[in-house]
Order: structure tokens, then C-alpha cells, then sequence
């Protein structure tokens, strides 16, 4: 059984198509990356997969549970994390506080090993909090249970680069002994480093789902070449090179022919240095949108979603009063 099967989801806001016709399922222990810049989709699917916005059309089942029987998918989130991209705490109470008060509610059997690895400083107000605090404390409470699913928004915003990496090792971990994992980024070397598959959003419309490894290839491989001898532009012109620089002596290009081509081409020259490997994933997307990658220029909201990311909005995840977002 699919852990998360979408079906024709679709959800119109006035005239904003903000899914359209969304279907695709996600297998039990992998994790799945949901991938588009800020105002495709993402977190509107997001909240409708959890219940806290009902589809305009479709369907779709969360561990097993329609998302639109509101009684079903109550039983199924106690089996679900959920770490949305903009944490909502009542500010005045303090770590310890707040997590004792999700223990109450759903649980608390790997508190203490997760407070080993996010170690937020649970006696201080979470007013008082940095933004990486707030995060750390957030993924606690999404784990500390031990779902079978987690469902996460840009789950590494605010982390610094040692706790990102932490936090991938770990993802990586829960995966291998069974977790399945759904989360959307607009981060491309998130998805390489932990994902198995991805879903590329659009715009609304699913743009490509496939492994990442398949992803990859269909971009090709950079290939920089340095000769003996200045190079002539016009002796790489065949099937398989694309963007091609050439500067002095230097060719650098990518190659998506026939790797014996290649290198049968390259065996007339005198090679003084040659470099190949994986394209950027940035590289990779520009063939599903056609413009500038994805990153320093995305927004913190979602222009296709009048409600902004998805925040946490649910009782039973956000704590005693969620008013200090």
C-alpha cells in the first residue's frame, strides 16, 4: 500500500488554479521530495493532504485514510509528523513546556534521543528563540511519536549547515528502518543529498516525477576538456553537446550523447586535463522551467495560495495557543 496516493487533486482559489489535476502516489519507506519554487503548489497540496483545506476536485489517501472523511484522517495523523514551514508557539512558554504539552497529545517515546541530536534550549521562553531553535524544537515534536509518515514544508529552513546535514543523516536513517517521508523544498541539493524520488510542481501541474538517479541522467554530465592546442569551436559541433564555452585551449560543455562518441572525438586531441561529472540539479530543472534556477529570490510566501505557506494551524500539532508565528 502507498503510504500517500493523489488522484486528479485539484484546488481553484476564485480564478487561481493553485493544484491542477494533481496524481501520483508515494511508497511506503522512501522519501519523496516535492520540488518547485514558492507560489507552484506545494503547500496548498500540503494542507490538503492534512485536512486543514478541503479540494475543489479528486482525491487522495493518507495512509490509507480519504482526506476528505474527516474522521479517518484524524485516526490516521496519529501516525503522522508534521513539520510545517512556518512553526506556530505560544511564545511565553518554554521548550520543555511546549513539548511535555505534545506528549500529552500524541506521544513522546523518542524525546530524549531526539533532544541528543536538536538540542533546542528547552528552559528558555521560545520567544527568546533564534530562528534555528525554533526550527530544532519543531522537528523534535514532529518525530518525538514515531510516526510511520512525516510531512514536512522546507523542513532545513533556519538550520545552519552542520544541523542541515545532522538533520539529512538522520531522514536517512528513519528511512532506512521504515519511515516514509514526504516534503516539498525549493532547495535542489537538499533534494540530491536525501531524496529517492522526486515530484516536479509547476505552475500547478506536475511536471515530472521520476528517481532522482533518472533525473540526473536525462541531464547529462558536465564535461570540461583542456588540449595541448587552442580549440576549435566548430570540432565539437555534433549530437550530444550543449552549451557549449570555449576559451583558449578550454572547451566546457554538456554531454547528453553517446559517452563512446565522446570519447572517440576526444582521442584526436592532446588531453592535458579532463573533468566529468554530474550536472548542478539547478541544470537539471532548467529543463522543466525553462528560466533562472530556483533559490536566493524565492519568497517566504506562496503567490498561487492567498493563505501563504502552509503554517501550523492544528490543535493537536501547534500547542496550547499558536500565536506566536
Amino acid at each position: 500500500m502507498a503510504a500517500i496516493e493523489v488522484d486528479g487533486l485539484t484546488k481553484v482559489y476564485g480564478e487561481t488554479v493553485a493544484n491542477d489535476d494533481l496524481s501520483f502516489s508515494v511508497r511506503e519507506g522512501e522519501i519523496f521530495g516535492f520540488l518547485g519554487p514558492n507560489g507552484a503548489g506545494k503547500s496548498t497540496l500540503i494542507r490538503m493532504l492534512l485536512g486543514f483545506q478541503s479540494p475543489t476536485s479528486g482525491s487522495a489517501r493518507v495512509l490509507g485514510s480519504d482526506i476528505r472523511d474527516e474522521r479517518a484522517l484524524l485516526e490516521a495523523k496519529a501516525d503522522i509528523g508534521y513539520l510545517p514551514a512556518s512553526p506556530g508557539f505560544d511564545g511565553s512558554v518554554t521548550g520543555r513546556t511546549f513539548l511535555d504539552y505534545q506528549a500529552e497529545l500524541k506521544g513522546d517515546q523518542r524525546r530524549a534521543e531526539l533532544l541528543d541530536l536538536f538540542d533546542p534550549p528547552l528552559d528558555r521562553k521560545i520567544r527568546a528563540y533564534s530562528t534555528g531553535n525554533r526550527q530544532m524544537l519543531a522537528i523534535v515534536q514532529t518525530f518525538m511519536h514515531d510516526p510511520d509518515l512525516v510531512i514536512m514544508d522546507e523542513p532545513t529552513s533556519g538550520l545552519d549547515p552542520l544541523k542541515q546535514e545532522h538533520f539529512n543523516d538522520f531522514l536517512r536513517r528513519e528511512r532506512d528502518r521504515g519511515l516514509t517521508v514526504f516534503f516539498s523544498s525549493h532547495i535542489l541539493g537538499e533534494v540530491r543529498r536525501v531524496c529517492d524520488r522526486v515530484g516536479i510542481i509547476r505552475e500547478g501541474h506536475l511536471a515530472a516525477l521520476e528517481d532522482v538517479a533518472d533525473l540526473l541522467a536525462r541531464g547529462g554530465k558536465r564535461v570540461r576538456v583542456v588540449t595541448a592546442d587552442p580549440v576549435d569551436a566548430v570540432d565539437f559541433q555534433f549530437a550530444g553537446v550543449l552549451d557549449a564555452e570555449f576559451v583558449g585551449r578550454q572547451a566546457q560543455f554538456t554531454f547528453t550523447g553517446d559517452y563512446d562518441d565522446l570519447i572517440a572525438h576526444l582521442t584526436g586531441y592532446d588531453i592535458v586535463d579532463l573533468e566529468i561529472e554530474e550536472p548542478p540539479l539547478e541544470d537539471v530543472f532548467m529543463h522543466f522551467y525553462g528560466e533562472a534556477p530556483v533559490g536566493s529570490e524565492a519568497t517566504a510566501t506562496d503567490p498561487a495560495d492567498p493563505d501563504g505557506p502552509a503554517t501550523e494551524t492544528d490543535p493537536a500539532v501547534a500547542g496550547p495557543e499558536a500565536d506566536d508565528v
